[in-house]
């Protein structure tokens, strides 16, 4: 059975761990953190997570050690470990945004290391996750780390320097599509629609977009074009949100994030 240590159990590091506790996965899992409450509030979802207010606790048995904490906690925090960190058995995995494979591994050479990006929706096993790796990791490594993540959601493994914006498109996504949500609301309501009705009815509309594309293949503007008839009011909703900047505004919102 393989055991994941996570250190950190702030939004991401839990949500992995609530996902992975209750996946398919026969996984042991530890999470470390200096805020009991956090700790506290893990356990008493699943109490079958081991919980530490000390890293160094819960990293000497663990075959993956992930890094669920801020990008500036990163080296304190491997420096912090290496002392009870076997490099020649266990994984490092990163979560990190922005901190490099080259960067972790100047601070525990020769490691084999991974780096991940998967975004809030982990926590219900909907994450689209992104994952590259170090030079000396192995093909079945790579496979045991993408299976995790498959578990959570779907993987991609994909070149480092394209990290940055999978980043944007996806683990800042989930925002940008929130927000479209809450603009679709308020705009339901603009017409007449009570909030929680109009927000059910936004949520259902985007889940059928999305099976529908899913189902069909189909580029999004061949399913645009069989709502857009001639003279009809989907048309010039569509060229009002143009005249009002909505693609460039995505667009231009995703490079500013990356």
């Amino acid at each position: 059975m393989m055991k994941i240590s996570i250190i950190g159990a702030g939004n991401m590091g839990g949500a992995i761990a609530r996902g992975l506790a209750h996946s398919n996965l026969e996984i042991e899992i530890a999470v470390a953190d200096l805020d009991v409450d956090k700790l506290k509030d893990l356990q008493q979802e699943y109490s079958s997570i081991e919980t530490s207010t000390s890293s160094t606790d819960i990293v000497p048995d663990a075959d993956v050690v992930l890094l669920a904490v801020k990008p500036w906690f990163v080296e304190p925090v491997l420096k912090s470990i290496e002392p009870v960190f076997d490099k020649t058995k266990q994984l490092i995995l990163s979560i990190a945004a922005g901190v490099s494979v080259a960067e972790i591994d100047a601070c525990v050479k020769d490691a084999i290391i991974f780096r991940a990006i998967p975004n809030t929706a982990i926590s219900i096993h909907q994450s689209m996750t992104f994952v590259c790796h170090s030079t000396n990791a192995s093909a079945e490594q790579v496979a045991v780390v993408k299976s995790i993540f498959d578990e959570l959601g779907k993987a991609a493994v994909i070149e480092e320097r394209l990290m940055s914006a999978a980043t944007s498109l996806c683990s800042c996504g989930i925002a940008f599509a929130m927000r479209y949500v809450r603009a679709a609301t308020e705009g339901g309501v603009e017409l007449g629609i009570y909030p929680e009705q109009s927000k059910e009815y936004v949520l259902q509309t985007l889940r059928g977009a999305i099976e529908l594309l899913e189902a069909t293949g189909n580029n999004p503007e061949v399913e645009i074009d069989k709502v857009t008839t001639p003279g009809g009011i989907t048309i010039k909703g569509l060229n009002a949100m143009e005249a009002n900047g909505f693609t460039n505004a995505v667009i231009q919102g995703l490079k500013a994030s990356k």
